[in-house]
């Protein structure tokens, strides 16, 4: 049995060795401390057998994870938190891609009026817009209006989407209701009976109308409205924006005015509303009208008349009687004195400012002058020439303009003068139609004995050329001769023509 070398005494001691110390080991390791170095702090080394040395160092094991960090918790909260991330990824992803779409040119080739009805939610309309070609991917609307909190906000109505209008457009004016607008526009001069026909034959405003509104309560003006408003609602705008305008006007009326009242006003508006639409005459008749108040004489105006004989209709189709001039109603200003009862029709805000603030002139008379336009007289000698002069020019253009009508004829066309025919002649019968040139004409006159032979094919340039031959104003004006082959009978049959006018128009 070998004896361990570690249990050997130390070469050079008799002393034993303490047992589990290494012999050949320093003193330091042998558990005695050098000075100044604490023992725990150093690393004990030993020395190993070769065996020992060739066996393979154990490898400590891995520290356990602890129990919280596999409590089912935090796994399900990392799953989550990874989901939230990939989904934050794809969002970023799908608004950076969105927002391109936005921004860029629609699919629409040119403007568009939509109807967004009511009661319909984002995806209705969605589909609505992908239908009519406004938008051509409703998730990108639906996406962009949920982003951006526009969910609840669409308004409906009617809608004009311009040429390639981008989405983000299309958002703006569905979430800003910007609905189309339409127009209708009122001319100055007419009475509410038309004014109210205007508005039923509007098929963009609904509901029906209760009461004709008064004369002159409504101001002649373009409206704009939109599909959703009513007849009703619009005559109240109308009514009001007159209202604030005769206000505004009376207040700044001319101060030796003779007239009493905003309605009288609109009464005097009326007349020269209805007597000129030209602008510069309106103070001018204003002031005629303004003078004779003054004086008191009757106003005089042919437009009272019609309105006494048909009312709100308007027109009268025809031209004033002279029975109907004397004709007493309670708006013909012939027969009545000072202003009619009530207004003619709605006048124009150029009329109200013309009635307020009249021309200074002394002019008393006015009538027109055939140009569509007036000539004014400051007395009764000069307004008796401007009406004569206007009696000659009616005269001038009712008499006939020019001799009765007749088709010119051409030289070659003109009848010859007739000759007498002899009897064997006429026992002949009609000679055929001659035409072509003078030449060939001379030709067929000589004797047959002088008669030179000429070509078959050689014809005159002239027998195609002959424009026809058309019958006196007097008769059938569509009928022409027949150049070659027929007689003279014939023609003269066919244009009921004599014989002979016949024969010599078409040998000429």
């Amino acid at each position: 049995m070998t004896a361990d070398p570690r249990k050997v005494p130390s070469p050079g001691t008799g002393a034993d060795f303490t047992s589990g110390v290494d012999a050949y080991a320093p003193e330091e390791l042998h558990g005695v401390p050098e000075p100044g170095v604490s023992a725990p702090s150093e690393k004990r080394l030993s020395l190993r057998s070769p065996r020992a040395a060739l066996e393979p160092e154990r490898v400590p094991e891995p520290n356990r994870p602890s129990r919280r960090a596999r409590h089912p918790l935090v796994v399900a909260g990392s799953g989550v938190f990874t989901i939230i991330l990939l989904v934050a990824i794809g969002a970023g992803f799908g608004l950076a891609l969105g927002k391109q779409r936005l921004d860029g040119p629609g699919p629409l080739e040119r403007s568009r009026i939509v109807n967004i009805p009511r009661n319909v939610g984002p995806r209705d309309i969605a589909d609505l817009l992908q239908r009519e070609g406004v938008i051509d991917q409703k998730w990108i609307f639906l996406g962009d209006i949920l982003v951006a909190k526009d969910w609840g906000k669409l308004k409906s109505g009617e809608y004009e989407f311009k040429k390639q209008a981008s989405l983000r457009e299309v958002i703006d004016t569905l979430v800003e209701g910007k609905v189309f607008q339409h127009h209708l526009t009122i001319p100055e001069g007419l009475t509410s009976e038309q004014v109210i026909q205007r508005l039923l034959d509007n098929d963009v405003l609904a509901g029906n109308i209760k009461d004709i509104p008064k004369e002159g309560t409504i101001l002649p003006d373009t409206y704009s409205f939109t599909r959703s408003s009513t007849r009703e609602q619009l005559i109240q705008h109308m009514q009001q924006e007159q209202r604030r305008l005769i206000q505004d006007i009376w207040n700044r009326r001319a101060p030796d005015l003779p007239i009493k009242s905003p309605e009288q006003l609109v009464v005097l508006a009326s007349l020269i509303e209805k007597e000129t639409g030209k602008p510069d005459e309106r103070t001018r008749i204003a002031a005629v009208f303004t003078n004779r108040l003054k004086l008191k004489m009757r106003l005089q105006s042919d437009p009272t008349i019609i309105y006494g004989l048909v009312g709100g209709k308007g027109t009268l189709g025809r031209p004033i009687l002279r029975s109907e001039i004397d004709q007493p109603t309670p708006y013909n200003t012939y027969v009545i004195d000072g202003l009619p009862p009530g207004p003619i029709a709605n006048p124009g805000r150029a009329s109200l400012e013309a009635a307020a603030s009249p021309a200074r002139t002394k002019e008393l008379y006015f009538v027109a002058d055939g140009t569509g336009g007036h000539a004014f007289a400051e007395n009764l000698d000069q307004h008796q020439k401007n009406v004569a002069r206007l009696r000659q020019l009616e005269q001038q253009k009712e008499a006939p303009q020019a001799a009765p009508w007749r088709l010119p004829l051409h030289p070659r066309q003109r009848p010859l003068r007739r000759r007498p025919v002899s009897r064997a002649r006429l026992r002949r019968g009609p000679p055929p139609l001659r035409t072509g040139s003078p030449r060939h004409h001379l030709a067929s006159r000589r004797s047959p004995s002088r008669r030179r032979p000429e070509p078959a094919k050689r014809r005159s340039p002239h027998r195609n050329d002959l424009p026809p031959i058309a019958a006196p104003a007097s008769r059938d004006i569509g009928c022409s001769l027949p150049r070659f082959g027929s007689s003279a009978h014939e023609a003269a049959d066919r244009c009921r023509l004599p014989v002979g006018l016949v024969r010599g128009e078409a040998r000429g």
